[in-house]
């Protein structure tokens, strides 16, 4: 058998058992899904900074129903993709968007059968003060001196943004107002520390908060966030890695995704 065809070979093996895993997930009843401790394994996720609070719930919930341990490592998505290309020890990639998964699988770091959306996410422009609360009329007013996106060229949500303000003709008018974080985290921070006075955020990073103002963009406004993951090769052949993804896909993570302002994935 030539190298080539072993690692086919393997995928091939590799796609099997997840496919069983997931099968097997949904027919068994909750309350019997517990495992035995002593066979659990460890799988390492690479998660999109904005997915941050929702990863730690899904984490939490996996880890209570297999008894498998999760690490996550948090970052842009360009970073992480970076640090798969630089053997970093991940087992699973949840980018902020579907270009960077569909990357790793085009580069060999992926598994082409295990690359799915797994959420949706929704842009608002957010605020600290309650004025800036009527959206649109906001934003073509102008009566601000910064606006905050992340960088468009790597980030998703900073790319909605910008579509957003085209859409709504005022782009040109507001380019002098724009300030640009490297991340959503970065542009949250910027309004919160008051360098920006409102900004495009996720709707993830402002649920629940009370005494601001949020606008949920309309989504016609921009081109849907779709945030993919993908098994990637060092987990292949790892059963918690395995079986994380699986429950990635089942409707327990997607309840508690949609709980942080996330839409369904596939």
């Amino acid at each position: 058998m030539t190298p080539i065809g072993a690692a086919h070979v393997i995928r091939l093996a590799a796609s099997v058992l997840a496919a069983l895993v997931y099968v097997l997930w949904g027919a068994v009843p909750a309350s019997a899904r517990q495992v035995d401790t002593a066979s659990a394994r460890q799988a390492t996720i690479a998660v999109a900074a904005n997915f941050t609070a929702a990863a730690k719930d899904i984490a939490a919930a996996f880890t209570a129903a297999t008894g498998h341990d999760v690490r996550l490592s948090i970052g842009s998505t360009g970073q992480l993709y970076t640090q798969i290309t630089q053997g970093a020890p991940f087992d699973v990639f949840l980018a902020a968007d579907r270009l960077h998964p569909q990357k790793a699988v085009d580069a060999g770091y992926g598994i082409a059968e295990h690359r799915f959306t797994y959420a949706t996410g929704r842009l608002v422009l957010y605020g600290k003060a309650a004025e800036m609360g009527d959206g649109e009329g906001t934003l073509k007013r102008g009566a601000f001196s910064k606006i905050a996106i992340a960088n468009p060229e790597t980030a998703p949500y900073g790319a909605a943004a910008v579509e957003t303000m085209s859409a709504l003709g005022i782009y040109d008018r507001l380019a002098a107002k724009i300030v640009k974080g490297n991340t959503l985290t970065q542009v949250y921070q910027f309004i919160e520390t008051g360098n920006a006075e409102v900004g495009f955020v996720a709707l993830s990073q402002v649920v629940g908060r009370s005494g601001t103002s949020v606008w949920m963009v309309p989504e016609q406004l921009y081109r849907p966030i779709a945030q993919d993951a993908v098994l990637l090769q060092r987990g292949a052949g790892n059963e918690a890695a395995l079986a994380f993804v699986a429950f990635l896909r089942g409707s327990e993570a997607g309840r508690i995704a949609s709980a942080h302002g996330y839409g369904t994935g596939e």
